[in-house]
């Protein structure tokens, strides 16, 4: 899964049916999800395993929340201004000695970064507003763009001539022209035209899988095979949405012949064209992609656990219930690290520990930090083998084990019985001992993990029995890496809201339960 071990993954309650649905589980079915152990092999575990950064948490519904599982609500739409460079608008003399205190004659778009101009590609503006409407209009080269009025008015003048050449027709005319064929061919369509009546308009599904049945012959019924006639025709002309697919490339082939590599367009520029662009003088400036703030609500209870606050330029959150202020941070690390580790001179690097050798007993220190302003209790469980086809056993020291609250560094200061400091040695003899942790701070405790890893080598020596079953095949990736699933539950209590009573305020706690799956990354076997 990851790149660099150690690490710790948690599993998100969305891939249990019964977390999300607890109406519909059954109480002994919610009890058998609880006694499987997870496999963190299985292919559906990629999908349910983050880090701890990445996961939100439900004060209401007390469980953690993954971005696959939550519900989003646009919160607002911004224009990142971003990514590539943004023009400005300026004023285009139509002399070189224009005066510059005389009014502008018209207006172009201007780059910063590379000083490019949009009167390059012939487009001028009339005013310093509505660019986006006025871009529309204009064809590189300063020529107006044709609309559908003007091939209606063309027809009107020459009702036997020809129309406009379809080099000239480019996706909005075509579109435009389509749409307005299709929206008459199905308000004269008898049964369709109901449906018009009935407020279903021509962008709805249903509209939609009309017109695919009645292309096929199969809608309505018996009707539509009955009359043929009324089945809806192709479009036949340019005024109808029809255009020609252009194969002569004879121009194009003496533009690059012309022009060579530099004048055509890259790959990326390509994409962000709205039309298709295969020269520089092609391409034309396009308007910025609108995104948007999201908040993030639960998806059993409804409850807002992350809310964005509606100022662009803010990145900070009105709400931000992230699962790092709930549950404890694990991390583990080895017992006797055999890599030193780096002065404080160097950079910070990720330091990678050596293969582990098989069938060699390896101790690993599992750090638990609270993040909760109370005590929790902590209960650790981790099959005696890890799931898989090669089974490395492994060993929790101590399951069951208290962290103290996070209390204020500065009342810590205060305490005088250093109960609160322990550490190594106090409560061990030096030494890992089972039932015993390791180590104590003010809000963590350091516990001992044991692994012996699996051996990776083929089994083939030997005779096999006929009914043997086991997999032979040869290693499968990541299959080498040594993965713990532990189930980890917590228990803690809190204030509740005081209640009146009495003439008097009374004080009652509450007693609350989380339980959920982790993965701990060790790291890799050794192949010898």
């Amino acid at each position: 899964m990851a790149s660099t071990t150690p690490y710790i993954y948690i599993q998100c309650p969305c891939s249990d049916k019964s977390a999300i649905d607890p109406e519909n589980t059954s109480q002994s079915d919610q009890s058998a999800d609880e006694e499987l152990t997870f496999d963190p092999r299985a292919p559906r575990s990629n999908y349910s395993l983050y880090p701890l950064e990445y996961l939100l948490y439900c004060e209401d519904c007390q469980q953690i929340r993954c971005p696959r599982c939550v519900n989003e609500e646009n919160v607002t739409y911004y224009c990142p201004n971003l990514c590539i460079g943004p023009l400005q608008v300026g004023s285009v003399p139509s002399q070189p000695d224009h005066d510059a205190n005389s009014p502008a004659e018209g207006f172009a778009l201007f780059c910063q970064y590379c000083n490019w101009s949009s009167s390059e590609i012939g487009i001028e503006f009339e005013r310093p507003s509505g660019i986006y409407s006025q871009l529309a209009k204009i064809n590189n080269g300063g020529a107006p763009k044709l609309t559908a009025r003007d091939v209606r008015d063309r027809r009107k003048e020459y009702p036997e001539g020809p129309l406009v050449p379809d080099e000239l027709v480019d996706a909005d005319l075509q579109f435009s022209t389509l749409k307005s064929f299709y929206q008459t061919q199905l308000a004269s369509h008898s049964s369709i035209g109901h449906s018009l009546q009935d407020g279903v308009g021509f962008s709805s599904p249903a509209a939609l899988t009309r017109i695919m049945s009645l292309y096929t012959g199969r809608g309505n019924g018996g009707m539509m095979q009955q009359s043929s006639s009324e089945l809806m025709r192709e479009a036949l002309n340019t005024e109808e949405g029809l255009k020609m697919a252009q194969l002569d490339d004879s121009e194009a082939i003496k533009k690059l012949t012309s022009g060579g590599w530099e004048e055509t367009a890259s790959h990326d520029q390509r994409d962000a064209q709205l039309e298709h662009a295969r020269f520089q003088d092609d391409l034309r400036p396009i308007p910025y992609l609108l995104r948007t703030k999201r908040s993030k609500r639960c998806p059993v209870c409804r409850h807002i656990i992350s809310k964005p606050e509606n100022k662009v330029t803010s990145t900070r959150f009105k709400i931000r219930l992230v699962a790092k202020s709930y549950i404890p941070t694990i991390t583990i690390r080895p017992f006797t690290p055999t890599v030193a580790p780096v002065p404080v001179t160097h950079r910070p690097a990720t330091l990678e520990e050596p293969p582990l050798k098989p069938l060699t007993p390896s101790q690993y220190i599992v750090t638990f930090k609270n993040p909760l302003f109370e005590s929790i209790k902590v209960t650790l469980a981790t099959p005696s083998t890890t799931p898989g086809r090669f089974a490395s056993k492994v060993t929790v020291l101590c399951p069951q084990f208290e962290v103290d609250a996070n209390t204020d560094m500065w009342d810590d200061a205060l305490k005088d019985d250093g109960r609160d400091r322990k550490r190594k040695g106090e409560e061990s003899s030096g030494q890992a001992e089972a039932g015993k942790i390791w180590e104590r701070g003010r809000n963590w405790v350091s516990i001992v993990l044991e692994v012996v890893p699996a051996s990776l080598r083929p089994q083939t020596v030997g005779i096999v029995s006929k009914g043997d079953t086991t997999d032979r095949s040869p290693l499968k990736e990541d299959e080498d890496l040594l993965e713990i699933p532990m189930f980890v539950r917590l228990e803690w209590e809190v204030d509740t809201q005081n209640e009146m009573g009495a003439g008097k305020e009374k004080e009652a706690k509450e007693k609350r339960e989380l339980a959920y799956w982790c993965v701990l990354g060790v790291g890799r076997i050794s192949h010898e």
